[in-house]
């Protein structure tokens, strides 16, 4: 650090220390988080620690130093990581008379409890759907709804059996031929699974809600909560997410078909159950989507947390966000054939 001012050093050496936390948040996905659960929570701060380093290297570009270098190497180490969070070229969607569509949502109960202002919630999420007309949706935090109708859809809906009775269910336009739900212990979260038939081709649709790490988007409910303590409860939860996890890779490893998995995975792309979870699967985002692909509202932070994940013998011909304020979640739909 010859030739620097005692400012350019002090920049320098918080440059440095967010350079190598970026650097280990790389091999985080790689990481058990059953083996060291609070270090998996720094998962959650890579889209912080990118933002921070492009800002580190455009200071030190604007002043033409080499040490521009440190963030630069380190950012393009990790640009995968960078593609997933925002994605630089969109792709518009390609017609082709075998396309279908799939489309994830999380509804947070059409509104149950009244988060949101609106008392319409169940039929504005109804209008919505049957404008854009998916072939198969999957929803989260699914409550049973006689208002909510959907024509043309068979369906599987899975529901627990307490005062909420909520749950994920599944509505398809292609014959559903088989079913079921892989139960998660303790918790009413789960993942549920259709098996359809396409012309001739059977396909298998997971719907996975994983542990939800239950962090308020308010700034001021966390600062309820010490640093230390939400630390360990979010490091705690990710373990839970770990094991369920486990159970859908070891009902997929049976499965004799193609696979979809869509859900709410209630973390980042960046996570150990995003990366497992994903394996040799295509990230629709990753393949067609634009911009940041935002699903989920945390204080102004566009995070990715739903994902639809696709076998690779798809092709993917479109992905969209929607900017949808009728839950904590937007919906996104991919288009494949």
């Amino acid at each position: 650090m010859k030739g620097l001012k005692f400012f350019d050093r002090l920049i320098f050496f918080v440059n440095s220390l967010a350079a190598f936390l970026l650097l280990f948040a790389y091999i985080l996905p790689y990481i058990p988080p059953k083996s060291f659960s609070l270090l998996a929570v720094l998962s959650l701060a890579v889209p912080v620690l990118i933002f921070l380093n492009i800002l580190f290297f455009l200071y030190w570009l604007l002043n033409i130093k080499k040490q521009l270098l440190l963030s630069l190497i380190v950012l393009l180490l990790g640009f995968n990581y960078i593609t997933s969070i925002y994605k630089f070229t969109g792709s518009k969607i390609a017609e082709d008379t075998d396309n279908f569509s799939v489309m994830n949502y999380n509804i947070r109960l059409f509104n149950l409890f009244d988060w949101l202002s609106s008392s319409t919630i169940d039929s504005e999420i109804l209008k919505f759907v049957k404008s854009e007309n998916p072939s198969i949706i999957c929803f989260q935090e699914y409550h049973k709804n006689e208002a909510f109708a959907l024509k043309g859809y068979q369906k599987f809906e899975n529901v627990s059996d307490g005062k909420v009775k909520s749950g994920q269910a599944i509505f398809s336009k292609f014959p559903i031929v088989n079913k079921g739900s892989i139960s998660f212990p303790n918790t009413s979260n789960n993942a549920i699974f259709i098996d359809i038939v396409k012309q001739k081709d059977t396909i298998r649709v997971y719907n996975v809600h994983l542990q939800s790490i239950k962090v308020s988007p308010k700034v001021s409910d966390l600062q309820k909560e010490g640093s230390e303590q939400l630390t360990k409860r979010i490091g705690d939860v990710f373990k839970i997410q770990q094991s369920q996890a486990e159970q859908v890779l070891a009902h997929m490893s049976k499965c004799p078909y193609k696979v979809i998995i869509s859900g709410d995975f209630n973390n980042t792309a960046y996570s150990y159950v995003y990366d497992k979870i994903k394996g040799d699967l295509q990230d629709a985002f990753k393949v067609a989507g634009n911009g940041f692909g935002k699903t989920y509202d945390f204080n102004k932070l566009p995070l990715r947390i739903d994902f639809i994940l696709v076998d690779k013998d798809f092709t993917v011909n479109g992905f969209k966000n929607y900017d949808v304020e009728l839950s904590d979640h937007y919906p996104i739909k991919t288009i494949l054939k």
